[in-house]
C-alpha cells in the first residue's frame, strides 16, 4: 500500500507539474500577448488539481513518514515552474518506501 501511494503521489506531482507549466508558459502569454483567454480553461483545471496535490501530498507524508524538510520541500515545489522536476528526481535519490 505504501508503495502504491507512493506512486499515486509521484504521477500527481508531475501531472500537476505540467499543468502549472502549462498555465505559466502557454496560457498567460497567449492572455497577454495574443489575446486568447486560454487561463479561463487552464487555470481552474489546475487549481483543481493542486488541491488533489494537497490530501495527496499529506496521506503520503503519513504513510512513508517523510522528514518535515521533505513535505516541505514537496509543498514549495508545487507552487514553483518546473519544481515538479526537481521534486521527481528528490523521489529518485529517496529509498522507495516499502522496499
Amino acid at each position: 500500500m505504501k508503495v502504491a501511494m507512493f506512486n499515486t503521489f509521484r504521477m500527481m506531482s508531475m501531472i500537476e507539474g505540467l499543468s502549472l507549466i502549462a498555465l505559466v508558459c502557454v496560457a498567460m502569454p497567449a492572455k497577454y500577448q495574443f489575446g486568447y483567454d486560454l487561463v479561463r480553461i487552464v487555470g481552474p483545471i489546475h487549481g483543481m488539481l493542486w488541491l488533489c496535490y494537497l490530501p495527496l501530498l499529506e496521506i503520503a507524508n503519513r504513510q512513508n513518514n517523510w522528514p518535515k524538510s521533505f513535505w516541505n520541500t514537496a509543498f514549495i515545489t508545487s507552487v514553483i515552474p518546473f519544481g515538479c522536476f526537481y521534486l521527481e528526481r528528490q523521489f529518485r535519490n529517496r529509498e522507495l518506501p516499502g522496499s
